[in-house]
């Protein structure tokens, strides 16, 4: 395999990833404005969404959070009334949590401001840009994925894109 352009990727790379983290950041801003929640809280709220039921670890290790950092995470949206939390019904010491009717209107709100954003973007690009960008995000995120399950000292093979 011919690995002779990786010093020209990385170069690209780092030339375009802090201006594309600038726009996202931007993005991610506008549609939180007038919500009181912050980043973090979303992204919660985010990941609960499909799921609907969650235990706390696997809530913690979704967001990259440690148990203790997504208890008080959840803490919080509890106090906002946008997730609940309850006991499994099979195994006691398990605790889930869910989104509250509040947590889910918000969660939706949301997704509807982000679906705008991104079809403004994808307004702007061909088909086959889009086709490639999606290509080429899921290709990103399964290597992304790979690294932290070897960091973690598990091998996974995820589908291809």
């Amino acid at each position: 395999m011919d690995q002779s352009d990786i010093p020209a990727f990385v170069n690209e790379i780092q030339r375009l990833f802090p201006r594309i983290m600038r726009y996202l950041e931007a993005e991610a801003t506008r549609e939180l404005i007038g919500l009181e929640v912050t980043p973090a809280q979303m992204n919660a709220l985010v990941v609960l969404y499909e799921p609907q039921n969650l235990p706390m670890g696997e809530l913690a290790d979704q967001l990259g959070l440690t148990e203790s950092a997504a208890t008080r995470l959840v803490d919080r949206l509890l106090r906002m009334n946008l997730v609940r939390r309850d006991r499994d019904e099979v195994d006691r010491r398990v605790v889930r949590v869910r989104l509250s009717s509040y947590g889910r209107q918000l969660a939706d709100l949301v997704f509807k401001r982000r679906e705008e954003q991104f079809t403004r973007f994808a307004v702007r690009l061909s088909a086959g840009e889009r086709q490639h960008l999606i290509q080429g995000l899921s290709a990103l995120l399964a290597v992304f994925q790979d690294l932290e399950h070897e960091q973690r000292g598990t091998q996974t093979v995820f589908p291809e894109p």
